[in-house]
């Protein structure tokens, strides 16, 4: 990674709903990260948009850490397993 594009991203670090746990770097948007992020992922095989809002940041190694939060009222439902289960 080159100088010019390693202060030109942050990882997005989604804290909960169905993207929990994952990380993903991102492009700064006018030198700053998003405050809302879409997401597509495939549950149980059917691709869903997830939308997550940006809730802190923070320096981790030098490295911009922005967490986001599941917005469950706008993003596509997610249908549980436990009559499966």
């Amino acid at each position: 990674m080159s100088a010019d594009t390693a202060g030109a991203e942050y990882v997005a670090e989604f804290i909960d709903g169905p993207l929990d746990g994952d990380f993903e770097r991102r492009i700064l948007v006018g030198g700053k990260p998003e405050k809302r992020v879409g997401m597509v992922a495939a549950v149980d095989g059917l691709e869903s948009l997830f939308w997550y809002d940006a809730v802190d940041e923070r320096q981790v190694n030098g490295q911009l850490r922005v967490r986001f939060r599941f917005d469950a009222d706008d993003s596509d439902p997610v249908e549980s397993d436990e009559e499966n289960d």
